[in-house]
Order: C-alpha cells, then sequence, then structure tokens
C-alpha cells in the first residue's frame, strides 16, 4: 500500500481503493424539491453481504423511502437496494427495512423531533467513509406547492446572474 495525499492505493489486484473524502454511492436529489431540510444526521446501516455489493456498484435507489423510530430503534423503509447480479440463492430482499445506527441518545432525539407535526426522516444520500456505508439523514418539513414555485423562481434567477455575470467576464 502506498499513500500519497490522503489517498491509499495497492496493486491492481482487486483491493478496493479509499480517498480521505467520502464517496457519495447515491443521491436523493428530489428530497431537496419536496421538503425543506431543517437539519442532517448520520447513521451507518446494517446491511447484508450481497447489499454491500450492491450498494458499490451503485444500485440503490431511495425515492419513496423514509426513516422512523420503532420500539427505541431506526429503520429506513422503502429504500430499495437491487440485488446483486451475481448473487445465489441466499441473494436479499430489495426493499426489506433495514435497521440505522445511532446512539441511543440521537435517537431519542430524533422521536421527539418527529412527533412535531409534518416531521419526517428522508435518506438524504448513501455514501462511503472510510471502507464503511453510511446515510445521511435529513429531518424534513413538507413544502406546499406556492413553496416549490417560489424556490424555482429563486433558482432560476440565481442561475441568471451567474450567466450575465459570466457573460460580462469574457
Amino acid at each position: 500500500m502506498v499513500e500519497a495525499d490522503g489517498v491509499i492505493a495497492g496493486r491492481n489486484c482487486g483491493l478496493w481503493v479509499y480517498t480521505s473524502r467520502m464517496t457519495t454511492l447515491t443521491q436523493n436529489r428530489r428530497a431537496a424539491h419536496e421538503y425543506q431540510i431543517l437539519a442532517k444526521f448520520e447513521a451507518g446501516i446494517a446491511l447484508q453481504g450481497t447489499e454491500v455489493k450492491s450498494c458499490r456498484k451503485h444500485d440503490i435507489a431511495l425515492t419513496d423511502a423514509y426513516a422512523e423510530v420503532q420500539d427505541g430503534e431506526l429503520w429506513l423503509v422503502g429504500a430499495h437496494i437491487a440485488p446483486y447480479s451475481h448473487g445465489n440463492r441466499a441473494n436479499h430482499e430489495p426493499r426489506r427495512r433495514r435497521k440505522l445506527l445511532m446512539h441511543k441518545r440521537e435517537i431519542g432525539r430524533l422521536l421527539k423531533d418527529t412527533a412535531a407535526k409534518g416531521m419526517t426522516l428522508i435518506p438524504l444520500r448513501f455514501f462511503l467513509d472510510k471502507g464503511k456505508i453510511k446515510v445521511e439523514l435529513g429531518l424534513c418539513k413538507g413544502k406546499n406547492l406556492y413553496d416549490k414555485r417560489e424556490a424555482m423562481k429563486n433558482k432560476d434567477q440565481e442561475r441568471e446572474i451567474r450567466r450575465t455575470l459570466r457573460g460580462e467576464r469574457a
């Protein structure tokens, strides 16, 4: 193994190569449009072997996924991790409930926060951190239709401003 500028690299012999940065495996882009994200949290996730291999291949869909606290444990519901292509009969179920790993104190705080009306936990992205697959959760509140339109309008205005500034420099 050779380390250079925070990058650990090995010979081309099937070893995983990790960088010091976190690698995003998938992102829930729709969440930013549908919800107002109030806070972000990081959680580990308990996966089976074939699920890990599918995640590393970026075969994850977070549409309609959410997290819930049940019996003092945090669960990810509705996330689709595709079956591993080279898996055998022990392959995993794609939409099973998966346990999220956080400290009990943090789970208690999330339970209290989600008890408020209109608050929910939405997975924002899956990422690799030092070889471990993690989930970024967002404490979210649903947007109304006029909020979505206003957000789109602001985004378009910012884009126009950037274009004009780029045009002036040229």
